[in-house]
């Protein structure tokens, strides 16, 4: 019994932390964490009237006034620990301890029982949840997650934490189920969202500020489930720092005509690819480079994500009627030389970006479409006057992001004949030229393995695969005449455009990352 090791004790004796001390129930019912938390003491145990506290400063006479007055009794013995012994107690006690095992985890100011197994009723504004909560929000953003799902399963009877993890979802915690309601009330309240409305989607955002100070905001998402429980999906937006184009690994071919385009004094340049391919650093990579005291940019995204001296950003605003066109009408006003949109979603954000173009501004801007060809005609078919948007286009920039090998342990081996036909096959006639590779005893590949360093999965960190489409005469003729996609892809690779699925056979064959990966962000 801790309680006679206790009575062993000298009064002050200095005492470490241990994980075998049992949490006395009783004495700590009426204590708040926070409040013990604070003034760097608690009760660690009771033997007949005498209670033993674990206090920072045996001659703190003021504190230990205060101790004998909460716990209606003089009858203390004190123990003396460092505040940091006595905040791993603190945890102990109140079932904050890293590993979470299922119900038995308890609420807060309800301490852990010995041989407990009951399931026990919790709130949003229990220490434990409001500190869980943080703790996840902090882990994805060690961990470089872009995504934090939330989802109670009701078939296991637990909560499944998982975070998208370069473009992976991987199980990081499971939570139990007594949880379900309390997480999700939590992350509302944090968003100002309405804790009482479980029937209907909701959205909002949060500003969380981390323990090393950096703010972060977190996009999020709570959708109604099945029984009556409720997902939550947070978007993990960090400010990120100013990648430099140089950085983002594009060919070198690519690169050098991507520069030429940005010298281009008016017109348009489009970014294109699904959510998260990283169209956001690459347009912010380009106006680095158009970033000059001598020109004034404007830009109006959603979110701001990063931040550039010498360019006026502005956040849109859908819910109170600030949206993307409204932003270019009002930027138009406001004597720019560049202007980047952060997304030409609609017919009148796209027309005005055009006739910006036209009147000698530079535009930039983001779509989601597949490829560089593709993003011709999909903005054909909003309506858009060909002749003018052939007039006005410098530019396509379509791009993905894939997984890499992981460096420490992907694996060298020598591929079958049948292997390397097949990667000529999907990379088209020029593979051998193109690549500089041929058939033979020394043709390496790599693939993945897994070790400790990749978390088992053989994969670590992403690059970008790029597909550039210039604009020429014969483009501007094949846009003007409305010609179909198969035309543009013929005359856009006859003019030195590479295709993604190109670009990522030559990272394959670089040893960088493998074909199931390739395949699986782009197709022919």
């Amino acid at each position: 019994m801790m309680e006679s090791y206790l009575e062993k004790l000298p009064p002050f004796s200095k005492l470490e932390f241990d994980d075998s001390f049992l949490p006395p129930e009783e004495l700590l019912k009426n204590l708040k964490y926070e409040y013990l938390r604070r003034e760097s003491w608690l009760p660690l145990g009771k033997n007949g009237q005498k209670i033993y506290v674990l206090i920072d400063d045996a001659h703190d006479l003021p504190k230990r006034d205060m101790i004998e007055n909460i716990l209606k009794t003089k009858d203390v013995s004190y123990l003396v620990a460092d505040k940091k012994d006595i905040l791993k107690f603190l945890d102990h006690f109140y079932g904050l301890e890293e590993s979470i095992k299922g119900s038995e985890r308890p609420a807060a100011n309800a301490p852990k029982k010995a041989g407990a197994n009951k399931k026990e009723d919790v709130s949003e504004s229990d220490s434990v949840i409001v500190r869980l909560v943080d703790k996840i929000i902090n882990e994805a953003c060690e961990r470089y997650a872009s995504d934090i799902h939330i989802e109670p399963d009701l078939h296991a009877e637990d909560i499944k934490v998982r975070f998208r993890i370069d473009g992976e979802c991987i199980l990081y915690k499971t939570l139990p189920f007594t949880y379900r309601s309390p997480v999700v009330s939590r992350v509302k309240i944090m968003s100002n969202l309405d804790i009482t409305e479980r029937r209907l989607p909701q959205d909002g955002k949060i500003m969380f500020r981390r323990p090393n100070k950096e703010e972060v905001e977190l996009r999020v998402a709570t959708i109604p489930t099945y029984g009556g429980v409720e997902d939550v999906v947070l978007r993990v937006l960090t400010r990120g720092r100013i990648r430099l184009l140089e950085e983002l690994d594009m060919p070198p071919q690519d690169y050098e005509r991507f520069l030429e385009v940005l010298k281009k004094p008016y017109g348009l340049i489009l970014i294109v690819g699904p959510t998260g391919s990283g169209k956001t650093t690459t347009a912010h990579a380009a106006l680095h480079i158009l970033n000059r005291p001598n020109k004034k940019i404007w830009t109006a995204e959603d979110p701001v994500e990063i931040a550039q001296q010498g360019i006026r950003q502005v956040q849109v605003h859908h819910k109170i009627g600030y949206n993307f066109s409204n932003a270019m009408r009002a930027f138009l006003r406001a004597d720019p030389d560049i202007i980047m949109v952060g997304e030409m979603r609609d017919y009148e954000t796209a027309k005005m970006g055009i006739e910006a173009s036209l009147t000698g501004h530079l535009v930039l801007s983001t779509l989601h479409t597949n490829n560089a060809p593709e993003t011709i005609v999909r903005l054909l078919d909003m309506g858009l006057d060909s002749f003018a948007f052939s007039d006005s286009l410098l530019g396509i920039l379509s791009q993905r992001l894939v997984r890499t090998l992981c460096p420490y342990c992907k694996e060298a081996y020598h591929p079958d004949r049948k292997e390397f036909d097949n990667l000529a096959r999907l990379y088209g006639e020029r593979f051998e030229s193109d690549l500089g590779v041929s058939y033979g005893p020394d043709f390496v590949l790599y693939r993945a393995k897994g070790c400790r360093e990749c978390n088992k999965t053989g994969y670590k960190s992403r690059k970008a695969l790029f597909e550039l489409l210039v604009s020429s005469d014969e483009i501007r003729q094949l846009i003007s005449t409305r010609q179909t996609i198969t035309d543009l892809r013929r005359a856009a690779m006859n003019e030195g455009m590479r295709t993604l699925l190109q670009h990522g056979i030559a990272r394959i064959v670089g040893g960088e990352t493998d074909l199931s990966e390739v395949l699986s962000v782009c197709i022919k």
